[in-house]
């Protein structure tokens, strides 16, 4: 038998419904949503604006304020880098964000800031999560974009975007939100959200791989944002390249299957979450991230004295996890995220994040528990 994934944080299975939408668009359609001139490419171009209405369908936004593009990555650039010009051209060139974002919105970030900007990163809790003061505090008549992620991909602990959201309105201040852990998932506050960039991902909710969107909301959003890239006038002018048909009918289709089924998901991962912390136990451990604030699917926690490599090594066989963002694993180094909350040394060390969704009945906590009493026997060490 295979190890159960349990790392629905980092990618998703892909929901079969979702592959045989796609299918059709692998193998039977070699239309270019592009092409005018004949039926192949009417048809791409059809399935290409029925998926992008799909999509607003969960924001509760218009079609033509969904940008599609290659992932959230993409579309956390998109935003950030895409407002450069608009901030030179405009002298406001203060820009906020939060210490635990993606290295996909801090790394762009950084490279204004190479460019002049000033960056300031509000600090966070010892919960895990910015409080909305923080970010009034900084606010000031040349900022030009508050940026702060719906939820965090580690701890899942949700961000305040609601109350920043009320701070920033009135004011000129675009406000970009990272959506990829809760676009599909936290639907109603996303729709009630008032900001102006949305980022999102198609591999996070059951779809594929390599497709994802940028809410850009109409008028003030679409007047400041300009294009990072160039090579043709699709998207509205945003993001040239071919679309993939494809990957756009199964990102609309996924998240269709999001907005019917997200409620029932949503008691399904409490159920299998409370059933979880419940098995722990006094087994020792530290749960990290204001619970009261955390998604239902995801559990990071630090297991005392010991190792998170070491763990995950005992366990590989029985349950595959991760200890930290998929993006930034290729070389482990301790979490940003972790160490920003003020958590202790050791602790980061021993943090394991637990992610779950659809085809998870529970977390079995025998292999966890034997392998931290042979940890705790001293039989590996890594």
């Amino acid at each position: 038998m295979p190890p159960l994934y349990l790392d629905y944080n980092a990618s998703a299975p892909l929901d079969p419904r979702v592959f045989d939408a796609m299918k059709p668009w692998f193998l039977e359609e070699p239309g270019n949503a592009g092409s005018r001139t004949h039926m192949y490419g009417q048809r791409a171009r059809d399935a290409v604006e029925t998926a992008r209405g799909l999509v607003a369908a969960v924001l509760g936004a218009k079609s033509e304020e969904v940008i599609f593009t290659s992932g959230a990555t993409e579309s956390d650039n998109l935003a950030i880098l895409g407002l450069a010009r608009h901030g030179i051209e405009t002298g406001r060139r203060h820009l906020i964000s939060t210490a635990i974002e993606h290295k996909a919105v801090l790394e762009p970030l950084a490279q204004l800031g190479k460019l002049g900007f000033e960056v300031e990163l509000a600090p966070v809790t010892p919960g895990g999560y910015v409080d909305a003061n923080e970010i009034r505090r900084r606010v000031r008549p040349d900022t030009l974009l508050v940026s702060v992620m719906h939820a965090n991909n580690e701890t899942g602990v949700l961000q305040p975007v609601e109350e920043v959201a009320e701070i920033l309105h009135g004011t000129e201040t675009l406000f970009h939100v990272d959506a990829a852990q809760t676009f599909g998932k936290e639907v109603d506050a996303l729709r009630r959200l008032r900001c102006d960039l949305v980022s999102i991902s198609g591999h996070k909710i059951y779809g594929p791989k390599g497709i994802g969107a940028l809410y850009v909301r109409r008028h003030a959003a679409t007047r400041a944002i300009r294009p990072i890239m160039f090579g043709g006038g699709q998207e509205r002018g945003l993001r040239p390249g071919t679309l993939p048909v494809a990957l756009a009918v199964g990102l609309g289709a996924a998240a269709e299957f999001a907005g019917r089924e997200h409620s029932s998901r949503l008691e399904h991962a409490s159920r299998v979450k409370s059933r979880f912390l419940a098995d722990l136990g006094g087994s020792g451990h530290h749960l990290n991230g204001e619970q009261s604030r955390c998604q239902s699917h995801v559990v990071n926690v630090s297991f005392d004295a010991i190792d998170s490599e070491a763990i995950m090594l005992l366990l590989q066989d029985a349950i595959a996890v991760s200890n930290g963002s998929a993006c930034t694993s290729a070389s482990y180094t301790a979490s940003h995220v972790l160490r920003a909350m003020g958590l202790e040394e050791d602790r980061i060390a021993g943090a394991v994040r637990f992610s779950w969704g659809a085809g998870v009945a529970a977390v079995p906590i025998g292999p966890i528990i034997a392998a931290l009493h042979c940890l705790k026997l001293g039989a590996l060490r890594v």
